[in-house]
């Protein structure tokens, strides 16, 4: 039986090989489809929008500041290498925490390789830039949440770390990720997580 189907180009003295696998015990049926007149995509010839490839990290424990500074929280980094210097990257970022009532709001950034800001609002003055904030929602065992979508243009086909960071706004006490104000260790007490997902989109 013949393994493989061999067509020779139209021109230019190449060729495109069908070929079964070298062991199957089963049937396989790859079917065209009859509507319409298409192109076969590849991992090299992706049509634009289609995934590549996804990355996420999952950060199910604590993390606590006092720091002014922005800080980079731990266990919230994703890294991810482009297959094309022309895609983009979506990182998709989900994170729960909390401030000291009163005081103290809990600002975030996201830095690409340690050195740039994505999805920051513009510098004015002595104003802070970040993508977003959580602050205090009353109670000191609530927790706030918050959602923030970048589209990213690395340039290139190197390695990028995503990270996400965290700044004690009101410069006192302490901030929360994953977790309340108030932490007693009762069943009305709760434990959270948090996520930053990277998705390369084929340009």
């Amino acid at each position: 039986m013949t393994a493989k189907i061999k067509l020779n180009a139209a021109s230019g003295g190449g060729s495109v090989s069908l070929q079964a696998p070298s062991n199957t015990n089963e049937n396989r049926i790859i079917s065209l489809p009859v509507t319409a007149d298409g192109t076969i995509l590849t991992t090299t010839n992706p049509k634009a929008g289609n995934i590549i490839q996804v990355k996420q990290t999952f950060k199910s424990d604590v993390f606590t500041t006092t720091s002014y500074a922005y800080t980079d929280v731990t266990g919230l980094g994703v890294t991810i290498t482009p297959t094309s210097s022309s895609n983009k990257i979506l990182i998709l970022i989900q994170l729960t925490g909390d401030g000291t009532q009163g005081s103290t709001r809990a600002g975030f950034r996201c830095f690409r390789d340690g050195n740039t800001a994505i999805g920051s609002g513009n510098a004015d003055g002595n104003r802070v830039t970040g993508f977003g904030v959580i602050y205090h929602p009353g109670d000191s065992l609530n927790i706030a949440s918050l959602v923030a979508n970048i589209l990213d243009t690395p340039g290139d086909t190197n390695s990028h770390t995503y990270q996400i960071q965290i700044s004690n706004l009101g410069n006192t006490s302490t901030v929360y990720v994953n977790r309340a104000q108030s932490d007693p260790n009762q069943y009305y007490a709760m434990r959270t997580s948090s996520s930053i997902t990277a998705i390369e989109v084929a340009a």
